[in-house]
C-alpha cells in the first residue's frame, strides 16, 4: 500500500506526518527496552513480507502481515514500520521520503486499531479459547488490511477528487488480499500460542 510520491496534496502529507510523528513518540514511550529485539524482529519481517508490490495506480498491493504485527506490538508498531518504509524508500525506492509520513499512517495506524480491538482476545484466550482466539486474530490481519487500503484511498480521494474509481479500485485489489492476510494472521497465532505464547504478551511497559 505504498503511496507513490507526487500524489498526495501538501494538507494530506502534513496530516501523514503529524498522525506519524504523535504515533512514533507514544509508541517509543511505551516501548519496553528489554524487549526492543521483538520490535526490530517484527520490522524485519514487515520490511521482507512487503517487498513484492503490484502496482496499482499511485499506490501498490502486497502482504504486509500488519495484523499479525500489530497483535505483537501494539503502539509500537509505528516506530517499526517506518524503519522499515524508511529503508525500502532508500533502498528501493518504494513510495518516498516525502510520503514516508502518509505511508506509515496507512500500515501502523490499522495495526495499531486491530491491537486495541482485537489484541485481548487474542493474548488471553487459552488453550481451551484457541478458536477465540484464532477468530480474533483473522479479523485483525483481514480488517487491518481493508482498513490500510481504505486510508491509502482517502488520502489520495482528500488530494485529488478525481481520484474517487482510484480509491475504490484499491479496496476492491485488496479485498481478496485481506482473505490471505486473515489466513495468515490465523496461523501465526495459532503457531506462536503452541510454541512461544510469551511473544503475544506485547513489548509495552506495562
Amino acid at each position: 500500500m505504498h503511496i507513490s510520491e507526487g500524489f498526495l496534496s501538501p494538507q494530506a502529507l502534513a496530516a501523514g506526518w503529524t498522525i506519524t510523528a504523535a504515533g512514533v513518540a507514544w509508541g517509543l514511550k511505551k516501548m519496553d527496552q528489554e524487549k526492543i529485539v521483538r520490535v526490530a524482529m517484527a520490522s524485519s519481517v514487515f520490511f521482507l513480507a512487503s517487498l513484492v508490490n503490484i502496482r496499482v495506480g499511485p499506490s501498490s498491493a502486497h502482504l504486509a502481515l500488519i495484523g499479525p504485527i500489530g497483535l505483537i506490538l501494539g503502539w509500537t508498531a509505528f516506530p517499526a514500520i517506518l524503519t522499515a518504509l524508511l529503508l525500502q524508500a532508500v533502498l528501493f525506492q518504494f513510495g518516498g521520503i516525502l510520503v514516508l509520513g502518509a505511508n506509515t499512517t496507512v500500515m501502523a495506524a490499522p495495526a495499531v486499531l486491530v491491537y486495541l480491538v482485537f489484541g485481548q482476545a487474542v493474548r488471553g484466550a487459552g488453550k481451551k479459547n484457541a478458536k477465540i482466539a484464532g477468530a480474533a486474530a483473522f479479523l485483525a490481519g483481514s480488517l487491518a488490511v481493508m482498513a490500510s487500503a481504505g486510508i491509502a484511498g482517502m488520502f489520495l480521494f482528500l488530494s485529488d477528487r478525481e481520484m474517487a474509481l482510484t480509491a475504490k479500485t484499491i479496496l476492491a485489489v485488496h479485498l481478496p488480499l485481506s482473505i490471505i492476510e486473515g489466513a495468515a494472521a490465523l496461523f501465526m497465532t495459532i503457531f506462536l500460542k503452541r510454541t512461544f505464547p510469551d511473544i503475544l504478551s506485547g513489548v509495552e511497559r506495562s
